[in-house]
């Protein structure tokens, strides 16, 4: 739950993978002591502001501009031994769209973490919970090590998702295409589109995480930042290859569509050439003058209906024949 000073919650990392649950109160006095301290705060709250601007003097009011910013954009800055990092994980929150990617900010250094979100990012949660087990990071590198990768899986894991659901609309198009595919194929190039836009920035903050010169991220975990960097490359590819797949259904079924339309007006028109001979037939008979064949015989109604249908009969199978139909 969040405090008055807009506090979610707060650690001691120990560097043996766990640490110490911090009490609200003692938050500000543990972030500006000696020792790795994190504290995850709610960007949304009326006074993570001020207490940011009163508790942590250590860091400039432009880096706390950037991390409680209204909209931003996933970057890395470097600041002496610090670093501020925007990224964006996936949506997970209920009833949202997991390509409506959340955006965590965070100050870190050798000393402390400082992490803000708009809206919950369920990854802080999972190295929250990784802490209370005695498994969480060691240190302030091993730290963003294991937030960009637990970010990174869960993007795979929604991007895995997405695939499925364009696997099984490919099979429904070809099956049987319907009208109501149309939107579910614009979702998924939609989905895929936004999903691009937020993945695509964070490979230049790998790439840049990979060369950092911080004294508190080690050559290990700089090798894991590769593997994060070609993690999200492959991510991007899979993107563009899953856009192109969903435009190529989206016109398969166009297509389809079209051709079903095709197919009837053109078995209408066939039907339309059969009865305009009869038509004319009908017509002519129909005329209230003098001299109409079979005027007065007492079977012509039944002579004409006969007559009309062998005409009928007749056109069906010229048309046959000469594979009109």
């Amino acid at each position: 739950m969040t405090d008055d000073n807009g506090i979610i919650f707060g650690w001691t990392i120990d560097g043996n993978g766990g640490g110490r649950r911090l009490d609200n109160t003692e938050v500000a006095e543990e972030i500006r002591n000696a020792g790795l301290a994190w504290v995850h705060l709610d960007a949304t709250h009326e006074s993570t502001r001020d207490w940011l601007t009163r508790e942590i003097t250590c860091i400039d009011s432009l880096i706390i501009d950037a991390l409680l910013a209204d909209e931003t954009r996933p970057r890395t800055v470097d600041y002496g031994d610090g670093m501020l990092l925007i990224l964006r994980g996936v949506n997970l929150n209920p009833d949202e769209q997991p390509e409506d990617m959340v955006s965590l900010r965070m100050w870190i250094d050798d000393d402390r973490i400082i992490t803000i979100e708009r809206r919950e990012v369920h990854t802080t949660r999972i190295i929250d919970d990784k802490l209370k087990a005695g498994t969480g990071p060691r240190s302030a590198g091993g730290f963003l090590s294991m937030l960009c990768a637990q970010l990174f899986d869960y993007m795979d894991l929604a991007q895995g998702r997405l695939h499925d659901r364009l696997d099984a609309l490919e099979e429904q198009i070809l099956a049987k295409p319907e009208e109501a595919q149309r939107g579910q194929t614009l979702d998924i190039r939609r989905a895929a589109i936004t999903f691009r836009r937020y993945i695509a920035p964070q490979r230049d903050v790998l790439a840049h995480l990979r060369y950092a010169e911080q004294p508190w991220i080690d050559a290990n975990q700089k090798r894991g930042f590769q593997e994060d960097l070609d993690q999200v490359i492959r991510s991007l590819e899979d993107l563009d290859l899953m856009r192109e797949r969903a435009q190529i259904a989206h016109e398969t079924l166009n297509s389809a569509m079209a051709q079903r339309v095709n197919k009837n007006l053109y078995l209408l028109s066939g039907i339309a050439t059969i009865f305009m001979p009869l038509t004319f037939v009908t017509g002519l008979f129909g005329m209230n003058v003098e001299g109409i064949p079979f005027d007065n015989h007492p079977s012509a109604f039944t002579v004409i209906c006969m007559a009309t249908l062998g005409m009928a009969l007749i056109q069906a199978l010229i048309f046959k024949l000469m594979k009109w139909f």
